[in-house]
């Protein structure tokens, strides 16, 4: 069984930054593909970024040149550096992994006001 755990996210200013943690728990071999994700409020999920098994990365164009993700493979664990936050950001943002299935984290809200 897997389990995602993750942290990071909270109330900042326009502007700000923050950096979410997701680390993966169970059974996990190799190099999954890591990802975050989003929900804002009244709106579907979408992709922020992605990180591929060969380290191939992606970015939602709306995110792109602010946010960053990156991963430490030994402790299966993924982040999400966002920076130049504005009130568009305001959402949940859920971890995903991927190994020989989809598993998802139970989300961190994340909130840009003022």
């Amino acid at each position: 069984q897997v389990q995602l755990v993750e942290s990071g996210g909270g109330l900042v200013q326009p502007g700000g930054s923050l950096r979410l943690s997701c680390t993966a728990s169970g059974s996990i071999f190799g190099i999954p593909f890591m990802g975050w994700y989003r929900q804002g409020p009244g709106k579907q999920r979408e992709l922020v970024a992605h990180i591929t098994t060969g380290g191939s990365i992606n970015y939602a164009e709306s995110v792109r040149g602010r946010f960053t993700i990156s991963r430490d493979i030994a402790k299966k664990t993924v982040y999400l550096q966002m920076n130049s936050l504005t009130p568009e950001d305001t959402a949940v943002y859920y971890c995903k992994v991927v190994a020989t299935m989809a598993y998802w984290g139970q989300g961190t809200q994340v909130t840009v006001s003022s």
